[in-house]
């Protein structure tokens, strides 16, 4: 799928089968064997008096509603929803609704049901991006597939006085509801619910399983490349007057409210380029370069998910994680930067990411024969992702419950293979989608080997059967043996292959990042 239109069937043009919701009934559209649903309201527009609130119920409505079109992207930086064919993007404040793949909209199906949260550090993202066309997943798998838009950036995660913070997240538990209470008209069960997401999709999903609001709302988690970014109440305080500053005005629902959403993204856009200058006051957060995270408040969010799961909040849920080999170089090669990290940058990141005070002697210790863009490279992809997900499962283990873990080091073929297994190489493959977003730099246009489409159904095939049973077709990790799947040309069970970076953030606590 190369566009956010609704690509006509060619195999059976007929309408899908009328389904009825709380809010009123629905009608979809028959693509290629599946019933396919689109731009449903899981809730109210969250405009007016509902702008910067928690999730209101969505508005009901009479007779038949047409679902073929997605829902208009939350607001952000539009030129950031970037893949080639993204056109036409709708307009409109009906930002927060579903969209549902399924092989049969029956009661009587009862099929595993599957929820997809976009990532896109919590400042951009879409459901309608052609990336995440479930079509192959919801087909192979022969399971339910869900999507859906959440609140980003500034509307979603910004601190602002008046209003409770992480709505981003509370949107993600309303439509997870709405999965509940509808899911079962649509042929699938509501008692067999997977959420699974990417990157900041993961970190959603790691909070809500910290989250008492998101309690028993889903069965299993997936969780791809988790960021162990979370702030503080305080950091978040300070990033949102930041923020509030950049459009001239206070971190408040009065003041803010005065901006049209669509036009408030500019605080976002503008302090994301001036982030590096703070790192005196926000520490690590600063060079991410994005001003939006989920913040430990104590009520929405309670404590960190590594704090949650250790102390078995979430021991029922079954949970498979995992993460990218050479994650943080797709950030180096989108920087133009491939090459170029000068041994005073490696030092500077070393000192600023290594875990323990004697951090940046221990890693050049660890990698001897690591140059200085080999360094800089892994110190980030430990602390961004590779441990915060590593560290997930083993605070899965300490609190009770059961853990998958897995490693992707099957490297990307775009650029003669020089992305290596970076960030988000796993969405196109789990969803088959090679020409679309991200898959279009990570294929770079090309038709997939063989190879890549074994991999890519192999990915399918875990998942799906992650989802349908809890178990994804390897051991289950635990501390001595610590076997996972290593996701490559020629799969394996094996103890992880990051031995070294594992013993190095041994003990770490991956705690909300705190305002200096």
């Amino acid at each position: 799928m190369t566009t956010t239109e609704p690509r006509p069937a060619t195999d059976d043009p007929r309408p899908a089968p009328v389904v009825r919701t709380t809010a009123g009934a629905v009608r979809g559209r028959t693509e290629e064997g599946l019933a396919v649903y689109r731009g449903i309201p899981f809730a109210a527009p969250p405009v007016g008096e509902a702008r910067f609130m928690a999730p209101r119920p969505a508005h009901a409505w009479d007779g038949v509603r047409d679902a073929y079109a997605f829902g208009p992207p939350p607001p952000q930086d539009l030129g950031n929803l970037g893949g080639p064919g993204l056109i036409d993007v709708p307009e409109g404040d009906e930002w927060l609704t579903v969209n549902v793949w399924t092989p049969e909209p029956d009661r009587g199906a009862r099929r595993p049901v599957m929820v997809w949260i976009y990532g896109g550090a919590y400042k951009l993202g879409h459901a309608g991006s052609p990336g995440y066309d479930a079509r192959h997943l919801a087909a192979d798998g022969d399971v339910v597939v869900v999507s859906l838009n959440y609140r980003v950036g500034m509307e979603g995660f910004a601190f602002i006085e008046g209003a409770p913070a992480n709505r981003g997240l509370l949107d993600q538990v309303a439509a997870l509801e709405w999965v509940r209470d509808n899911i079962e008209a649509f042929g699938g069960d509501p008692g067999q619910v997977t959420v699974f997401g990417e990157s900041a999709g993961a970190g959603s999903i790691a909070s809500l399983l910290a989250m008492p609001r998101a309690a028993g709302l889903f069965r299993r988690v997936v969780a791809q490349s988790v960021p162990g970014t979370f702030f503080s109440d305080a950091l978040a305080r300070d990033i949102g007057a930041a923020l509030a500053a950049e459009v001239g005005l206070r971190p408040t629902v009065a003041d803010l409210a005065t901006i049209p959403p669509r036009e408030l993204t500019s605080a976002g856009e503008s302090l994301s380029g001036k982030m590096a200058g703070y790192t005196d006051r926000w520490g690590q957060a600063a060079p991410t370069v994005t001003p939006f995270s989920p913040v430990v408040d104590g009520e929405v969010l309670p404590v960190t998910p590594w704090q949650a799961l250790a102390a078995g909040a979430a021991k029922d849920v079954d949970l498979l994680v995992g993460h990218n080999r050479d994650e943080y170089r797709l950030f180096v090669a989108m920087a133009g930067q491939l090459g170029q990290i000068s041994e005073e940058r490696a030092t500077a990141a070393l000192r600023l990411f290594a875990p323990g005070p004697d951090g940046e002697r221990a890693y050049r210790t660890a990698f001897p024969d690591a140059s200085p863009g080999e360094l800089f490279e892994r110190v980030q992809t430990d602390w961004l992702f590779g441990m915060p997900s590593l560290h997930l499962a083993e605070a899965q283990r300490a609190g009770g419950g059961r853990a998958h873990v897995y490693e992707l080091t099957w490297p990307a073929p775009g650029n003669g293979g020089a992305l290596g297994a970076c960030h988000g190489l796993d969405i196109p493959l789990l969803f088959g989608t090679y020409g679309a977003d991200l898959g279009a730099l990570l294929f770079a246009g090309t038709e997939p080997s063989a190879e890549a489409e074994a991999l890519s159904s192999r990915f399918r095939s875990s998942w799906t059967a992650f989802a349908r049973t809890g178990d994804p077709g390897w051991p289950a990790y635990e501390e001595t043996e610590r076997l996972v799947q290593v996701l490559d040309a020629e799969p394996a069970v094996r103890a992880y292959p990051e031995e070294t970076s594992r013993r190095l953030w041994e003990g770490h606590d991956f705690s909300a990042l705190p305002l200096l």
